[in-house]
């Protein structure tokens, strides 16, 4: 073998080295990449990415939107708190829609000047004393105070009821949320059937207590609730409030963890690969009261 030849034989050699190497470091870096973009991103969700995020759904008409856990159970809250007070749904509506501008639903710890929580009420105006404030069934409860003393609020514009309490700069703002506050006011406080639906790879469960006491709290002495080996079992005085249950409780799915909800003969039965719909259930022994609620929790 020449020297020359030896020579013409290695550069083949000495490039392929080179382009593993460079593949190689671009991989490297791409990984860390994805690893910078993605921490702290769905920690302990499923990695395959055609696993949906972690939502919950309103379906009314034709609208159809979603929340993030945190907007859902603070939406169930809001209208939680107006079913307590045995206000109309359309009180409810007001309230999440203020809250969809002033705070997107979060219960945020910070705002303009000391707006604080999901109304962004301010303590400095009377609203309360930060600590306060930022407990969100009080905050619901004070926005709920002042909206009853607006006048005809039960029928002006919603945009123009929220801002009566809310006094914003941006009067126009709320308008944009309407149809999104009223879908999901009807079905949390019952009366759009079957209208929510969730998706979550990840949450506590075990929260059978804890269910009971919000819905006691909301409820007080108008529902009938027995504890389970598997869940919760609730007789309501009629269908609407059995609706009202069933999806205010999907709402805190989060919190609560829940396998399967049954009222009458619809049920949903959770699943962590897709927003699973209702059911009708057409066989009659599965068939339950259509006041009753059966939770099963995780």
């Amino acid at each position: 073998m020449t020297k020359a030849w030896r020579k013409r034989a290695s550069k083949p050699l000495a490039m392929l080295i080179i382009a593993l190497a460079v593949a190689v470091a671009l991989s490297l870096v791409v990984g860390l990449l994805w690893l910078i973009l993605n921490h702290g991103r769905n920690q302990g969700a499923p990695a395959d990415p055609l696993i949906p995020d972690d939502h919950c759904m309103a379906i009314d008409g034709a609208y159809s939107g979603s929340m993030t856990p945190e907007q859902a159970g603070n939406a169930a809250i809001i209208v939680g708190e107006s079913l307590r007070r045995g206000l109309p749904a359309r009180a409810a509506t007001i309230a999440l829609v203020t809250a969809w501008q002033e705070s997107s639903l979060q219960n945020l710890d910070y705002g303009d000047r000391d707006s604080l929580g999901l109304f962004q009420q301010r303590p400095s105006q009377g609203w309360g004393t930060p600590e306060q404030i930022m407990n969100p069934w009080y905050a619901a409860g004070k926005f709920y105070n002042a909206l009853v003393k607006v006048k005809n609020w039960q029928t002006m514009d919603i945009g123009a009821a929220a801002q009566a309490v809310q006094k914003s700069g941006y009067p126009n703002a709320y308008d944009q949320h309407v149809n999104a506050g009223r879908a999901w006011a009807s079905a949390l406080t019952g009366f759009t059937a079957a209208g929510v639906t969730c998706i979550l790879n990840q949450g506590t469960g075990g929260g059978a207590t804890e269910l009971t006491n919000l819905l006691k709290k909301v409820w007080k002495n108008k529902l009938t609730i027995a504890q389970t080996d598997t869940g919760l079992t609730i007789t309501a005085t009629d269908n609407t409030t059995a609706w009202s249950v069933a999806q205010l409780s999907m709402a805190q799915l989060a919190s609560y963890g829940i396998a399967s909800v049954q009222v009458g003969d619809h049920l949903w039965q959770s699943s962590p690969l897709s927003v699973a719909g209702w059911q009708q259930l057409d066989d009659a022994t599965q068939i339950i009261s259509a006041t009753k609620v059966v939770l099963v929790l995780t």
